[in-house]
């Protein structure tokens, strides 16, 4: 009779567990072949020619008026670094999410993934031009656009920008609470502590990072606020108070929503249980609320920037323009005004949205070859 009775919940058991394996099996299979789709949507649409909104077609071949740490070009280098990276990162999250799938950590990093569609929109508010002989999309397509020059590929690492800090900032996090014990201010004020030390970190690691990206060419910031930044008037500008605070804007609420207490429930996790936002897949609800305050800290890092922008006080251009091949991006004449060789391009969203009204103002140049942008060639005139 006890045979019986405990052979039923055997045989119901199977089932239930093999059709947990397929639908694991359906997922990476769907996955897989988005993930191919998306290779091969690149592929058919990657390029390094310019369009001819963003191209000098004045010029020929690729002159470059500056030379680059060591006087090497990386180009080549940053783009196999970006698809060798790529890679990585794509099998730590396969097997970080097989171990365990849900985690708010993979969730996190998944969502400061998917914030890049966003990034055109950030190379535009903070003048960040990128180097138009990166591998990138076409400069054509919508949002693309918006991005003074090109919109590289290379942007797909951003995971490990903003999502890195968290794992140096949460060991010495419980560093410091295993030390100083359950009363101490670390203890009690986790999320403000760990706060805190990713700030620190990230503003350290950016000002690092960043700094060695534009001395290798690889893009650079055409217009800062003279101070708070580092190299003014150089083409290795770098608005280092102004881009390295804010990229924190992402960084710490990135750590905190991981952050777990002694429930073992990460911020995130109980955001989304509060909310009520999906009660019988909490995984989704994780995920939706994880993104959504992603992107709402990735728009704040952008309205810092857009404030600087229309109140007109980046005013310190990168000289020379080390991109003969691109437009020089100048919305607001401040490159004409210092005597940079044109032809011009005021980019997208040019009006109001640049503090411009009425376009980009007419300016009156100084005479060819003179003003702190000014190269041998200079003609001075306005393409």
């Amino acid at each position: 009779m006890s045979t019986e009775q405990s052979t039923p919940p055997v045989v119901e058991d199977k089932p239930a567990s093999a059709q947990r394996r397929e639908k694991r099996g359906w997922g990476g299979w769907v996955a897989g072949a988005a993930l191919a789709a998306f290779a091969l949507f690149f592929v058919a649409n990657c390029r390094v020619a310019l369009d001819p909104r963003v191209a000098n077609l004045n010029v020929r071949g690729r002159p470059r008026p500056v030379k680059f740490t060591f006087g090497l070009d990386y180009i080549g280098f940053l783009d196999w670094a970006t698809v060798v990276a790529l890679i990585v990162l794509l099998i730590v999250f396969i097997r970080g999410w097989r171990r365990n799938p849900g985690s708010p950590v993979m969730l996190m990093f998944l969502c400061t993934t998917l914030i890049v569609w966003q990034d055109p929109i950030m190379n535009w508010s903070p003048f960040a031009v990128y180097n138009p002989d990166l591998v990138h999309w076409p400069e054509s397509w919508p949002l693309v656009s918006l991005s003074p020059t090109v919109e590289p590929f290379v942007v797909f690492g951003y995971v490990m920008f903003y999502f890195g800090p968290y794992f140096p900032g949460i060991w010495i996090l419980r560093k410091l609470q295993a030390r100083k014990g359950p009363e101490a201010f670390v203890s009690r004020h986790p999320l403000i502590c760990l706060g805190a030390i990713v700030l620190v970190i990230g503003f350290v690691m950016d000002a690092m990072l960043e700094n060695t990206l534009i001395h290798c060419g690889m893009y650079i910031y055409s217009q800062v606020i003279p101070w708070g930044s580092v190299f003014t008037g150089t083409t290795f500008q770098f608005p280092l108070i102004w881009e390295s605070l804010s990229v924190t804007f992402v960084m710490v609420p990135a750590a905190i929503l991981c952050y777990r207490d002694d429930t073992g429930k990460s911020v995130a996790e109980k955001l989304a249980a509060k909310a009520r936002i999906f009660p019988s897949r909490p995984v989704l609800g994780t995920f939706l609320v994880t993104f959504a305050i992603i992107n709402v800290s990735y728009f704040a890092y952008g309205a810092w920037f857009w404030a600087i922008k229309v109140s007109h006080a980046a005013t310190s251009v990168a000289c020379p323009w080390p991109y003969p091949g691109a437009k020089v991006y100048d919305p607001q004449g401040y490159y004409e005004k210092a005597g940079a060789q044109g032809p011009y391009s005021a980019g997208i969203w040019s009006t109001w949205a640049s503090g411009e009204p009425n376009g980009r103002p007419h300016v009156d140049a100084p005479p060819p070859g003179e003003g702190p942008c000014a190269t041998s060639s200079s003609t001075g005139k306005n393409g």
